[in-house]
């Protein structure tokens, strides 16, 4: 069921948008390029206080005309619904596998961002014929040292009517949103995406989805076992330094699964699409080549994917 969208809120791109309402994810809202060649690509922003579809911007940018691109909403952020209801990664996951399933209707090469990774994993293993490739920008879960799950005492502290809104408020001003993403560039912070990033936040219903985030009830602190170690699909992890996840297990999991392969995108800080474009798009483009090839029919015997332990983009 499609719907026709009135809010005020600036598009986060160009492109045509579309709104589809989910029976389990409630209205899912998108951003569709739908001219262009191959695969179907689809981006998924990260989950923060004040995310969004802008995050996903360069690479959405690079690929219209030249490939589809959906860039898709996420439950409680952009256009999508941003009702008080339970923000967990079921949720979030149905918004994936819907969108993909009702949509786009055919498989995808997915690309996603930080804690979506996640998501985007659990959508993979649940529907893994609509998903011939995935593509991690700087994950969750590729860590020794888990991230907690979530606290219900906490959220629930700090969703109490009286100070939850002045919480989020303080969370998301213009200086803590500036500090915060200058965290994630190791040059200066774009101010299009400081600016959006101020905009969205600051919406009917902005604050639901982040304080799930922030008590951490939308992390799976075994993901790495439970979901990524069980995906057939080739995987591709894109990382180098970044202020709040570490990736130390990286290694492990290349020695142990060959369907996955990594690359170090040196000089960046959690956003590489964001400062050394060129680099990631030569990563993702070998990596989807691989992927088609991996895909085809079996001519002579069978190709296992290629690990890349420790190697270096820059």
């Amino acid at each position: 069921m499609f719907i026709k969208a009135h809010r005020q809120l600036s598009p986060a791109l160009d492109f045509t948008r579309q709104e589809y309402l989910s029976i389990q994810a409630g209205l899912l809202s998108s951003y569709i390029q739908p001219e262009g060649q191959g695969q179907p690509l689809l981006f998924i922003h990260s989950i923060n206080a004040a995310a969004s579809s802008y995050e996903m911007r360069p690479l959405a940018l690079h690929y219209a005309g030249k490939r589809p691109v959906y860039v898709l909403d996420l439950p409680g952020y952009g256009f999508s619904e941003r009702s008080r209801r339970t923000y967990n990664p079921t949720l979030f996951t149905h918004a994936i596998s819907d969108f993909v399933d009702h949509v786009i209707k055919q498989p995808v090469d997915a690309v996603a961002l930080s804690l979506s990774c996640e998501f985007l994993g659990f959508a993979a293993l649940a529907r893994p014929s609509m998903f011939r490739s995935l593509a991690f920008i700087s994950p969750t879960g590729f860590s020794h040292s888990p991230m907690p799950g979530g606290n219900q005492g906490i959220h629930d502290l700090l969703s109490f009517p009286l100070w939850s809104q002045g919480l989020y408020n303080a969370l998301v001003s213009r200086g803590s949103l500036r500090y915060f993403l200058q965290m994630s560039f190791s040059g200066p912070v774009d101010e299009g995406l400081v600016a959006y990033a101020y905009e969205t936040s600051h919406q009917p219903g902005a604050r639901y989805a982040p304080l799930s985030f922030v008590s951490g009830q939308l992390f799976t602190p075994l993901i790495r076992p439970q979901v990524y170690e069980r995906l057939k699909q080739p995987g591709l992890i894109l990382f180098d330094e970044d202020p709040n996840i570490r990736f130390d297990a990286i290694p492990e999991h290349l020695q142990r699964h060959s369907n996955w392969q990594a690359a170090r995108i040196s000089g960046t800080r959690g956003l590489p699409h964001w400062e050394k474009l060129t680099e990631t798009v030569t990563q993702l483009e070998a990596f989807w080549e691989g992927a088609a090839l991996a895909a085809a029919p079996a001519t002579a015997g069978s190709r296992s994917g290629t690990t890349w332990s420790g190697h270096d983009a820059s």
